[in-house]
């Protein structure tokens, strides 16, 4: 009923649950489908009441996409609590895989026209179940350093991580610069956690959200896009002829997904610390 109630609040019309059918909601957070006696229809996500602050930080992100005009995400209605869970109730689109890979390309490098002065984003949020700090910064390496892996590498330490892989990423933090020659990313909208299974396709037109959102360099998400595949060939040529690439970015790829296993790590521990060591000696290899 608290839910309901914050529904109807939020969109001035009363909200009468008419039945709630239970969907996936990923790694982290429980969904459900709400339908209400009018026909109205939401998707909602649930975590622990602590949570409530990430599906605040989920919200303004999708809001800022919107906001964009590049790309569509669903719309958030409002968030909350309901006894000791947090809700963050959102537009309920019908996804599937049918759609344009080409304009989901064409569209993101719009996207990433979308900047501000400088790097990060007004709050923290979160990758993951992980915090991902986000105070602004001037400089694309320091943020990148301190932000970014020094933040993650530091946590790996606290979890456990091999002292070699610690001892190998605090190399590669020291000699960023040398993955930056003559390129200088501006400050672009980046989903920041733009894996295969966080977009679709509602009536053809693509759809992203579960966003980690802050202002970085585009070919972060572009190289999150290969980590795990899942996006088709035509969405590499169209962002490509939007917008080409720096012949940097073949080698900086894995600076940035770098950043996300670690994370893995982070989250979930296993093989992905020797994933993130071997990433890392690649690395330090390519900048001799």
């Amino acid at each position: 009923m608290t839910i309901a109630e914050t529904i109807g609040a939020a969109t001035g019309a009363p909200f009468v649950l008419a039945g709630r059918q239970a969907v996936a909601g990923g790694d982290i957070n429980q969904a459900e489908r709400l339908l209400g006696r009018d026909g109205r229809r939401y998707f909602v996500k649930f975590n622990r009441a602590e949570r409530l602050a990430m599906f605040e930080a989920e919200a303004e992100g999708l809001d800022e996409i919107l906001a964009s005009g590049a790309l569509r995400a669903p719309r958030p209605v409002c968030s909350g609590l309901d006894g000791r869970q947090a809700f963050l109730v959102l537009e309920y689109l019908e996804l599937d895989g049918r759609g344009d890979g080409a304009e989901l390309g064409r569209r993101l490098a719009a996207m990433h026209r979308h900047g501000q002065p400088t790097f990060g984003w007004r709050r923290d949020n979160t990758i993951g179940a992980t915090l991902q700090p986000n105070a602004g910064m001037a400089d694309w390496m320091d943020f990148l350093r301190l932000r970014r892996l020094g933040f993650q590498l530091t946590l790996a330490g606290r979890n456990g991580a091999p002292s070699r892989l610690i001892e190998q990423g605090e190399r590669l933090l020291a000699g960023l610069g040398g993955f930056f020659p003559g390129y200088a990313p501006r400050p672009s909208l980046l989903h920041g956690d733009l894996w295969g299974g966080n977009y679709g396709y509602a009536s053809g037109e693509p759809v992203l959200f579960d966003p980690a959102v802050y202002y970085g360099d585009r070919e972060a998400d572009l190289a999150m896009t290969e980590l795990f595949g899942g996006f088709p060939a035509a969405f590499h040529d169209a962002y490509r002829e939007a917008w080409p690439l720096d012949p940097g970015y073949e080698t900086r790829k894995t600076l940035y997904n770098l950043y996300h296993v670690l994370n893995h790590y982070n989250l979930f521990g296993g093989g992905y610390a020797g994933q993130a060591e071997r990433m890392i000696g690649q690395l330090l290899a390519a900048c001799r």
